[in-house]
């Protein structure tokens, strides 16, 4: 078993997991999507951006671009979620609208890099 395959696997899953957990809810209740779980969805994300880099093969460059596309939904997600908290006067209905939508678009990236990380293991041969 290789252990760097272990750790980029367990980073790539826990990235989709964790943002399916803030998606997952209410799209207009705040209540449903915990800024906490967003926070760690991102930190994770990122740390699985980073042990993309690596990899030279195409492959690797799909991966990589999926990652950097859910780096960026979620940034922005957290950038929206920051202004509305602390400078638009609150989460309204509307500003967890976008952040949920945001979140979901990188929940997608984080599916085709699932679908591609298990397409990958399933060519490889021993």
């Amino acid at each position: 078993m290789n252990l760097e395959k272990v750790i980029f696997g367990f980073f790539i899953v826990l990235a989709a997991t964790l943002n399916f957990g803030f998606f997952v809810g209410d799209i207009e209740n705040p209540a449903h999507h915990d800024v906490y779980e967003l926070f760690a969805a991102l930190v994770v994300s990122l740390i699985a951006t980073v042990l993309k880099f690596g990899d030279r093969t195409q492959i690797g460059a799909v991966h990589l671009s999926t990652s950097l596309v859910a780096d960026l939904q979620l940034i922005a997600a957290a950038m929206v979620w920051g202004y509305a908290a602390h400078v638009g006067g609150g989460m309204s209905p509307e500003m967890t609208a976008r952040v949920v939508s945001l979140s979901g678009g990188a929940l997608f990236a984080n599916v085709v890099s699932v679908i591609i990380l298990i397409a990958e293991t399933i060519m490889q041969r021993r």
